[in-house]
């Protein structure tokens, strides 16, 4: 079957995204490009009562320093706010935290938070373990600097989508390895968790046929771990399906679409964390392909916003035991 033939199991309301944007395609020669396409426009600007600073932050021993955005809402509080780190996606090589800087400064706004979002250094320059030591780096950062951002050190979550979801969950497994700050939630948008899907050919129809395709998977993988992916050997920490255990980690949402490459992954990651004992909240939308939230207007987008913010403001309510 043709991409064509596969765009009926596509919610109507977002095949126009797919006409705009075109065949999908990685490779390394492209790489330049697709960065470039990946900025933010010149000049974008909002009028939310939202303040927006980048800062350098020191990297972890031997690293050099680490970018980040934090974004907070501009009115006082009396309390310290609700935290959260979050990680963009970009399969790992691409992406920055100033193209998402629109929806972070929303979520700060409705979610009353400080978000703190990492600008890690992307692969094949820099592959596994760099981008996950400089997402660590920001969140020892945040932790030991809790008063000078008026933030709760007892609820820091983490938040990701794509390569940015998996990179949150290898955060989430590395701080409990390193007995680093704990989580109070762990916040997964069709997160990119298992290098071994590149041996596995799509069992949903119209699975991989859009935005991320399976050619795009392996090239995102080799560069993030140096190796081919699929082999033995893998580090759980840059491809946490793979971890043996996932016993006492923090709370997770994920939210995935039915025809995305990562949806079996996915699904398959859900099911071990409620096997071992941890929440979890699942989403699986009809019709959606991958990071289909570029269509914001779409209403499968919108409901996807709704619940995630929704799972983030429940997240942040909670302090963790003492």
């Amino acid at each position: 079957m043709t991409e064509a033939d596969f765009r009926r199991f596509v919610d109507p309301e977002l095949r126009p995204l797919l006409d705009r944007l075109g065949p999908p395609s990685l490779d390394l020669a492209s790489l330049p490009e697709a960065r470039a396409k990946r900025q933010p426009p010149p000049g974008m600007k909002d009028t939310l009562p939202v303040l927006t600073a980048a800062r350098l932050i020191p990297g972890m021993p031997d690293d050099p320093d680490v970018r980040v955005l934090v974004v907070e809402p501009a009115a006082a509080s009396d309390t310290p706010r609700p935290a959260m780190l979050h990680i963009h996606g970009g399969g790992f090589v691409m992406g920055t935290p100033d193209a998402m800087s629109p929806m972070l400064r929303r979520w700060a706004l409705e979610l009353d938070c400080v978000i703190v979002s990492v600008e890690y250094r992307l692969a094949p320059e820099h592959p596994f373990p760099a981008p996950l030591e400089d997402c660590y780096a920001a969140l020892i950062w945040m932790a030991e600097n809790a008063a000078f951002l008026r933030i709760d050190p007892t609820r820091i979550g983490v938040a990701g989508e794509s390569a940015g979801g998996g990179l949150a969950a290898g955060l989430a497994l590395l701080c409990r390895q390193r007995g680093g700050p704990a989580l109070a939630f762990q916040n997964l948008q069709y997160p990119m968790l298992d290098d071994r899907t590149v041996l596995a050919k799509p069992t949903i129809p119209g699975g991989g046929a859009f935005l991320w395709t399976p050619e795009m998977n392996v090239v995102g993988w080799e560069c993030y771990l140096g190796i081919r992916p699929g082999g033995e050997g893998i580090s759980p920490f840059a491809a946490p399906a793979r971890a043996a255990s996932l016993e006492s980690l923090p709370p997770a949402y994920i939210g995935v679409g039915s025809i995305d490459l990562f949806l079996r992954e996915d699904l398959d990651y859900a099911t071990r964390l409620m096997q071992a004992g941890v929440s979890v909240e699942l989403e699986v939308f009809p019709g959606a392909f991958h990071a289909f939230e570029l269509e914001p207007r779409a209403g499968v987008s919108i409901r996807s916003s709704t619940r995630r913010l929704d799972a983030m403001r429940r997240a942040m309510r909670l302090h963790r035991p003492d």
